[in-house]
């Protein structure tokens, strides 16, 4: 894996980490569903980096 390749994968596990972390905090302190765009920016985040890393796998 190229090293932009590394940083990108890095950026969207560390946005990915973020949120679900924050929405994580939502249900245990205050008792609360995530707001289903956050849920769904999550989810395209998933798919950015399945998209990425299967980029990868065909190229080889």
């Amino acid at each position: 894996m190229t090293a932009t390749k590394r940083e990108e994968v890095i950026s969207h596990l560390r946005y990915i980490r973020l949120e679900l972390r924050e929405m994580h905090q939502m249900l245990i302190k205050d008792d609360l569903m995530p707001d289903l765009g956050e849920a769904k920016e999550v989810h395209a985040q998933l798919d950015a980096l399945h998209e990425l890393l299967s980029d990868k796998r065909k190229k080889k």
